[in-house]
């Protein structure tokens, strides 16, 4: 009696503990599935075409370009906005050079961000402004300095643009600024919003265990003592003196 006395209560308490945050994580989920995941990444105002394969030729050596950074290790060959270009690697960053020339094309002047917005975006609206960021607003979690585009489109496009290698490092519309306050709700990183293991988390997670073993306990615990069987022939027996009153009713 003891024990299932304390156990009720503790279910209680875990109960009155996780409904606050099981609501979160349901308001959150029914909303996120919702949204279409291409337009919060944005993806469905982003160019996409087909691989440009580079020409067969004699570019500038990979060596060359390697050389002009320090504890370069690595040179990748590839097309950037019409050209070949190589990015070099290294502990300390990455950095564009032209794969004809061996000139180093980073960090990228405004004009160049300009140019590869431009050519990422396919939606409605032009650039309202782009400006290098050193202290970014949250919706950008990567390396800075970067580039921001601006757009002036009704879903108030950004596009955030790598001046080491001129990347598009994230997307960002109104639409994922929405989505992104209701995944901070779902997976309660209030700070970071990209942290799964965080304190609030665990607790969460453990008290939700606590919460569904207690329920079980509670009942098996009524199970044994045949708490259900006794409430089913109550139930049973109360349906049956209902039928009984009303057949009497109808007789007289």
């Amino acid at each position: 009696m003891q024990f299932r006395k304390l156990t009720q209560t503790l279910h209680r308490w875990l109960a009155l503990a996780l409904v606050a945050q099981i609501a979160l994580w349901m308001s959150s989920g029914v909303v996120m599935s919702f949204l279409p995941i291409a337009l919060v990444r944005g993806e469905t105002a982003a160019a996409y075409g087909a691989a440009v394969e580079l020409p067969v030729q004699n570019y500038f050596p990979p060596a060359g370009v390697i050389a002009q950074m320090d504890h370069a290790h690595r040179a990748e060959l590839k097309n950037w906005m019409g050209r070949a270009v190589y990015v070099v690697s290294s502990p300390d960053g990455k950095a564009l050079f032209d794969a004809d020339t061996g000139e180093r094309l980073s960090p990228l002047s405004e004009g160049d961000a300009r140019r590869v917005a431009l050519g990422d975006f396919v939606g409605d609206g032009e650039i309202e402004r782009v400006e290098l960021l050193r202290n970014p607003p949250n919706e950008f979690r990567g390396k800075v300095p970067v580039w921001r585009a601006d757009f002036s489109d009704d879903n108030e496009t950004r596009l955030y643009i790598s001046p080491e290698t001129g990347d598009i490092l994230a997307r960002r519309n109104r639409i994922w600024r929405f989505y992104d306050f209701f995944w901070m709700l779902h997976i309660m990183d209030y700070k970071e919003r990209e942290n799964f293991n965080n304190p609030l988390v665990r607790t969460f997670a453990a008290t939700g265990l606590m919460f569904a073993l207690t329920g079980l306990a509670l009942v098996l615990t009524r199970l044994r003592s045949g708490r259900y069987t006794d409430d089913l022939r109550r139930t049973r027996n109360r349906a049956q003196q209902s039928a009984t009153d009303k057949s009497l009713a109808d007789k007289n």
